[in-house]
């Protein structure tokens, strides 16, 4: 059965119950309100149900309804012991880095700081930043279920005390610059109501902190400062491959300019090797030019000497 049939069932079970009280009521007539048989109508209803098949149902829900409460009471114990609170907040918040952030921008109880251990850090573009999630619940419970008002400031001022000596904690181990921390720590407090007193009730020592480089946030914010630490990391990723590219250009650009060089000297020596060329062609075209000069010289003598000796035998004849 859907969840749409059992709220049409029970609304039918409404309606018929409407009816049969006032059915009952008119039933009285004048002389004054009708008692209603209280078997008769627990009769009535037992029988209104099990016609609309809801009897499963409803006892289902009641379990489930069971199951729920027993769930929430066991939570509620888990949280007042100190060592299952602080694996609680220690699972919510490692839950929420590994839904936002790649698995090489963070880690968990890991000694990052010196020997000290944060329960989890985020690798930033500025540096480690710790986060530290343990958190004075059991305080905060004894000031909300306290009747008088000065059994309440008692514990209010006790609760305060201690967040003021955790957040110290903080400020002191994980905002250390020098060690290749971020300036500032997170202080995760998994419960937003807690949260929500704290920026209400307690807003001068959280500005103090902030200024001494703890932030504290709660589930809703930590993702929205980790939305803003991944921008940073991805950035900064742009900007080394900026520069890596720029790099890469300057050393493609060294080479072109003695690619340019060594092909200037080619040049260079190729021109020189043309003119020499134009002067050895030169200098072969004269040399060609007197060996034909000599050469025409030569034939004039030849003919010259012919004609005479000619000449000579006719006189003797």
């Amino acid at each position: 059965m859907t969840t749409l049939e059992v709220a049409l069932g029970a609304a039918t079970v409404v309606l018929a119950l409407s009816v049969l009280v006032l059915a009952v009521r008119d039933g009285g007539g004048g002389g004054g309100p009708a008692q209603l048989d209280e078997a008769q109508l627990q009769s009535s209803v037992g029988n209104a149900i099990a016609g609309l098949g809801l009897d499963g149902t409803a006892a289902q829900i009641e379990t489930h309804a069971r199951e729920m409460k027993q769930f929430h009471s066991d939570v509620e114990q888990m949280l007042r012991t100190p060592q299952h609170r602080g694996s609680f907040g220690e699972q919510q918040l490692e839950t929420i880095l590994a839904d936002q952030l790649p698995p090489d921008m963070f880690g968990t109880q890991e000694a990052v700081v010196g020997n000290r251990r944060p329960d989890a850090h985020v690798e930033t573009a500025d540096g480690l930043v710790a986060i530290d999630a343990k958190f004075p619940l059991e305080a905060y419970e004894r000031a909300v279920d306290a009747d008088d008002p000065e059994v309440r400031a008692h514990h209010e001022q006790e609760f305060a005390r201690r967040v003021d000596d955790q957040l110290d904690k903080i400020a002191t181990a994980y905002v250390r610059p020098d060690e290749g921390t971020a300036e500032f720590a997170f202080a995760f407090i998994p419960s937003e109501s807690v949260y929500y007193h704290l920026v209400t009730e307690e807003y001068d020592m959280l500005r103090e902190y902030t200024s001494r480089g703890v932030q504290v946030v709660s589930p809703l914010t930590l993702g929205q400062k980790l939305e803003l630490v991944k921008a940073g990391v991805h950035a900064q990723r742009l900007s080394e491959e900026a520069l890596a590219v720029q790099d890469r250009l300057q050393r493609l650009g060294q080479r072109f300019e003695d690619f340019a060089d060594d092909w200037n000297t080619c040049v260079r020596h190729l021109s020189n090797a043309k003119d020499r060329a134009d002067d050895a062609d030169a200098a072969f075209e004269r040399l060609h030019s007197e060996f034909d000069r000599i050469d025409s010289l030569s034939l004039d003598g030849e003919g010259e000497a012919t004609a005479r000796d000619t000449l000579s035998r006719g006189r003797e004849d």
